[in-house]
């Protein structure tokens, strides 16, 4: 059975430079009976200040993707990539068996509005990799457009990756208990700061 969960009874954290709604439990906010959903595991409604961001930390084992509505968000990585996401634009990041990233806003005066979706993989401990793709409106009107989503098969190398596929997922939820991304909270350097 599906249930309707309203915006306002999302988890919510104000870090003053962040302030963010989680659908799932995440951080400092957890709800037993909100974990996640099978593999989907977090799904974050974040607002960033502008000149503020996420300093570099790191990620292991998880499908990251990245969705701009306002503003833009620059990111680096230690795999050498380096971009600013804006909206219409879908980022997608393998963490792998380990990557290290920063996120900023980097306008001085416009606040960036953006979605952090997190999916478990079905195979742990392959390379990370990373991919942006551009959406623009017409290809959002009247349907569905390709997102990302896990390969299926038995090759572990093709098992984990995300592909953009413009089928269906399935909504069936995975019995496995999830594990609690409680060390994943925000963290900022100082004001303005850019640690990478």
């Amino acid at each position: 059975m599906m249930e309707l969960r309203r915006s306002e009874e999302r988890g919510h954290a104000n870090h003053g430079w962040l302030d963010s709604f989680h659908s799932f439990s995440f951080a400092d906010y957890h709800d037993p009976v909100h974990m996640g959903f099978g593999a989907l595991r977090v799904i974050n409604e974040d607002r960033v200040k502008p000149g503020m961001g996420f300093g570099t930390h790191g990620h292991r084992d998880m499908e990251i993707i990245s969705y701009v509505l306002e503003g833009a968000l620059e990111h680096k990585d230690s795999m050498g990539n380096g971009s600013i996401i804006r909206p219409g634009n879908v980022q997608r990041m393998s963490a792998g068996t380990g990557v290290r990233h920063s996120e900023y806003n980097p306008s001085a005066a416009e606040g960036v509005h953006f979605l952090q979706i997190w999916i478990e993989p079905g195979v742990q401990g392959v390379a990370p990799s990373y991919e942006e793709k551009l959406f623009d409106a017409a290809s959002k009107r009247g349907g569905f457009a390709s997102s990302p989503r896990p390969t299926v098969g038995r090759d572990p190398s093709r098992s984990t990756r995300m592909r953009w596929s413009t089928r269906r997922s399935s909504t069936e939820p995975n019995p496995r208990r999830m594990r609690s991304p409680r060390d994943a909270g925000p963290t900022c350097t100082s004001p303005g700061a850019r640690s990478r």
